[in-house]
C-alpha cells in the first residue's frame, strides 16, 4: 500500500488569534513623540526635576495670592528676625520679609532665564541652520563668527555693556523693564553658539538624507526644506540647549546682581538677595541661604530635565 502523499492531506484550520496577537492588533502605533515620553519617564531625576521646576513656577506665580505680605514693606523694629511663624524665611536688615521678597525675585529670575534663553536659542538656531545648509563659503563666515563670540571673555563683556547702556535704556523704557531689557538682550546675544554649533552639525548630517533628496526632486524651495523638512528633526539638540540655557541665564543673572550691576534694590531678583545679604552673613545667614538655594534647586532641576531630554530624543536610544 503507497504512502499517502503529504502535499494531498488536508491541513488543519488555523488556530484561532490568542488575546497578546489581538491586544497587539489593537494597539496605536507607535510614534516618536511616544517613543521619547517612554525614554522620558525611566529617568527618575528628570521627572523628578520636571516636578521642581513646576513647583518652583507656581509657587512664584501664585503664592503672592496667598501670602500676601508686602514685599517693599520697610519696618526696622522687626530687622535681621530669625524665621517663625510670622515670617517663615525671616526678614532683612530693613525688617522686610524674605519670603515675600524671594517669591517676588522667583518671578524676575525665571523670567530673565526664559527670555534669554529664547533669544540665544533663535540667533543660535537661525545661524547654525544657514551654516549647515548652504555650507562653503557661508558655513566658513558663520562659523568664524561664532569662533570669535566663544573668545570673548563673557562676564567683562556682560559688565561692560551693561554699565555702558544701562542709563539710556533707563530713560527709554523705565528703570525696571529697562534693565530687564539690556539684561536679557545682552545674555541671549552672548550665549548663542554652543546651539549654533549643535543645529550646524544636526543639519551637516540631515541634508544628506533621503527625504532631503526627494523634496528637491519634487521642486520644493530650498527655504521650505531647511525649515520645514530639516529643522524639525534637529530639534532635540535645540531642546536640550534650551532647557540648560535657561538654567545658564538665571547663574549669569545672579552673577550681574551679585556684583551689582544687576537689577536695583527695590527689585529683588534671587541674584540681588545675595548681593544684599552678604555683608550680613554671620549675623542674618537666612538672608543669603534662600535665595542661594532657590537658584541651586532651579539650575539642578533644569539640568536633570535636559539630561532626560537628550536621552529620551537620542534617535539611538533603545526603547
Amino acid at each position: 500500500m503507497s504512502e499517502a502523499n503529504p502535499s494531498l492531506e488536508t491541513t488543519s484550520p488555523s488556530a484561532p488569534p490568542t488575546a497578546l496577537s489581538l491586544a497587539e492588533i489593537a494597539r496605536p502605533p507607535r510614534t516618536l513623540l511616544g517613543d521619547a515620553w517612554r525614554r522620558f519617564r525611566r529617568h527618575h531625576m528628570a521627572i523628578l526635576g520636571v516636578v521642581v521646576f513646576i513647583s518652583l513656577i507656581f509657587a512664584v506665580t501664585l503664592g503672592p495670592l496667598f501670602y500676601q505680605a508686602d514685599p517693599g514693606k520697610i519696618d526696622f523694629g522687626k530687622s535681621m528676625l530669625a524665621p517663625s511663624a510670622a515670617n517663615p524665611l525671616g526678614t532683612d536688615d530693613l525688617g522686610r520679609d524674605m519670603l515675600a521678597r524671594v517669591l517676588l525675585g522667583g518671578r524676575v529670575s525665571l523670567a530673565v532665564g526664559v527670555a534669554a534663553m529664547l533669544i540665544s536659542i533663535t540667533i543660535g538656531t537661525l545661524i547654525g541652520a544657514l551654516a549647515g545648509f548652504l555650507g562653503g563659503r557661508a558655513d566658513s563666515i558663520l562659523m568664524r563668527l561664532t569662533d570669535l563670540f566663544l573668545a570673548l571673555p563673557v562676564v567683562p563683556l556682560l559688565l561692560l555693556l551693561i554699565f555702558l547702556f544701562r542709563d539710556s535704556l533707563r530713560g527709554v523704557f523705565g528703570p525696571e523693564t529697562g534693565i530687564f531689557v539690556l539684561i536679557v538682550t545682552v545674555i541671549g546675544i552672548l550665549n548663542w553658539m554652543t546651539v549654533a554649533r549643535l543645529v550646524r552639525s544636526s543639519f551637516l548630517s540631515l541634508k544628506q538624507k533621503e527625504f532631503v533628496e526627494a523634496a528637491r526632486a519634487l521642486g520644493v524651495s530650498e527655504a521650505m526644506i531647511m525649515f520645514r523638512h530639516i529643522l524639525p528633526n534637529a530639534l532635540g539638540p535645540i531642546i536640550v540647549a534650551a532647557t540648560l540655557g535657561v538654567g545658564a541665564a538665571i547663574i549669569t543673572e545672579s552673577v550681574l546682581s551679585f556684583l551689582g550691576l544687576g537689577f536695583p534694590p527695590d527689585t529683588p531678583t534671587w541674584g540681588r538677595l545675595l548681593f544684599d545679604g552678604q555683608n550680613f552673613l554671620d549675623l542674618a545667614p537666612w538672608m543669603v541661604l534662600w535665595p542661594g538655594f532657590l537658584i541651586f534647586l532651579t539650575v539642578l532641576s533644569i539640568n536633570y530635565i535636559g539630561d532626560g531630554l537628550r536621552d529620551a530624543l537620542d534617535p539611538r536610544a533603545r526603547i
